[in-house]
């Protein structure tokens, strides 16, 4: 049964209940349009009674197309971001479909989290594919993936805010594979070697920040939970 649908205060407040008591009316200006962009599409979405999981699925199948438009010749890497462009979007939309329709679960929470690693691991194929190094790209997800998994850790131990907002956030990833994939495309262009030298230096400052950011995240745990103890 869908619920009633909330306006634009009452969606903010149950998003901030959800996401750390952060609210996205005080967030910078960028992430407010973003976030409210996301509210108007899950609304609307929501009205045609779209659920949470479709979207979710959609944004999964635009990720994993990523790996298999970024080789092709010329246009590969610029059809790569932009499938990584839309599949972010359908991951902030998802979650607004599941708020503004009163449709949030536990259940759709864990789906949530498990789509959004499958995405970045299709990303990261796709570096690969184009030249980045195994061990690099590997590395890259890994930090990600611990990341996710310290701060998923640190809830269930007790911490009750989102702990920090580090350097190596998904939307820190997200850009860095947007614009690591323009940037190969446009190196292609110019010489074909080229591409496989941009997207590995994507690589690795995707790998920098991730490493940064877990220890942000780690230290900002460290306090959060030290006097739990």
């Amino acid at each position: 049964m869908v619920g009633t649908q909330l306006n634009w205060d009452q969606y903010a407040t149950a998003w901030a209940r959800l996401h750390g008591g952060f609210d996205p009316r005080a967030a910078a200006p960028p992430v407010r349009a973003w976030l409210r962009l996301a509210y108007h599409v899950g609304y609307v979405l929501g009205r045609l009674r779209v659920t949470p999981t479709t979207v979710t699925v959609v944004g999964v199948l635009l990720c994993f197309g990523v790996p298999l438009v970024a080789t092709r010749p010329q246009d590969g890497p610029f059809l790569g971001a932009l499938l990584v462009l839309l599949a972010s979007v359908a991951d902030s939309v998802d979650g607004a479909v599941a708020v503004v329709s009163n449709r949030t679960t536990r259940l759709g929470y864990v789906y949530d989290s498990v789509a959004d690693r499958l995405g970045e691991v299709a990303w990261l194929v796709a570096f690969w594919l184009l030249g980045a190094p195994g061990a690099l790209v590997a590395a890259g997800g890994g930090l990600s993936w611990l990341h996710e998994y310290v701060r998923a850790r640190a809830t269930s131990a007790g911490m009750r805010e989102i702990g920090a907002v580090t350097v190596g956030e998904r939307p820190t990833r997200v850009a860095v594979a947007i614009v690591g994939l323009l940037l190969a495309g446009l190196a292609g262009l110019v010489e074909p070697d080229l591409a496989a030298g941009t997207i590995t230096m994507a690589t690795a400052v995707w790998v920098l920040l991730a490493g940064f950011g877990l220890g942000q995240l780690l230290a900002a745990v460290r306090g959060a939970l030290i006097d739990v103890d």
